[in-house]
């Protein structure tokens, strides 16, 4: 027993508490993923018995809040643990990482949305997508997700920064499985002929002839939308880490 205290006073003990701030965000990112991902899987069921309307008011009321905790969380802790690399004094790297973090907005943005579906003003729907974005990836938030965390790790190049990463693309890389499985379930074979035409890896599907980019597409409301959202998350980006630093998470 005096054994067992000593390796876990001289190891363990400062292991986790070195990275006990990488443990919280992953679990954080679970209970975000279980409550997501589960109340997706739950949509035909919970529609059929409190309408869609109400069903999209408690998703948003469910996810989002755990949304907001990770980034806050993430924002407090980036530069706990080891620091892996440090690439900041490297000239253009900053502008590099702006110019990525706002081509990840691009295909983060639910721009091939609704938008009045996703404010439930109008009455939310499944829809099969093949238009803007989605001609380019059939799950545009994982690649916008990948991009995101590429262009933070890469900026930060902490352990935590890199822990957060490989959870948040393994997370969306099991959404597009599950996505794709729902999909199927509601559209069967129509789910199957769009799949065949689209692909998730970007410009595949176009480079091999299987789909084809219409740039007009791109003209509409919603990708206003997105570079809006880009200059105002540039601008707000200092602000919401500041006001990150006075929630003692």
């Amino acid at each position: 027993m005096t054994s067992l205290n000593v390796f876990f006073s001289s190891y363990l003990s400062p292991f986790f508490s070195q990275y006990f701030s990488h443990f919280v965000m992953l679990g954080l990112i679970l209970i975000f993923a279980i409550a997501h991902s589960g109340l997706a899987a739950l949509r035909i069921r919970a529609e059929e018995r409190i309408g869609a309307r109400l069903y999209r008011v408690l998703f948003a009321l469910t996810s989002i809040p755990l949304a907001v905790i990770l980034f806050i969380f993430y924002f407090n802790h980036r530069y706990d643990g080891l620091q892996l690399w440090d690439f900041r004094g490297i000239t253009g790297l900053h502008e590099f990482v702006l110019a990525l973090s706002a081509i990840a907005f691009i295909f983060l943005y639910p721009a091939t949305f609704n938008l009045g579906e996703v404010a439930a003003i109008q009455k939310p729907q499944v829809h099969l997508f093949e238009t803007g974005i989605t001609r380019i990836s059939r799950h545009p938030q994982l690649i916008g997700m990948t991009l995101w965390c590429i262009a933070h790790t890469l900026w930060l190049g902490t352990s935590f920064a890199l822990t957060t990463a490989i959870a948040l693309v393994s997370y969306h890389s099991f959404a597009v499985w599950h996505g794709d499985r729902r999909l199927f379930k509601r559209y069967g074979d129509e789910f199957l002929a769009l799949k065949e035409r689209t692909s998730v890896m970007p410009f595949l599907a176009i480079a091999q002839g299987r789909q084809q980019l219409v740039l007009k597409e791109f003209i509409r409301p919603a990708y206003v939308g997105v570079a809006i959202t880009v200059v105002l998350f540039r601008w707000l980006h200092p602000i919401v880490i500041n006001a990150s630093a006075n929630i003692n998470w």
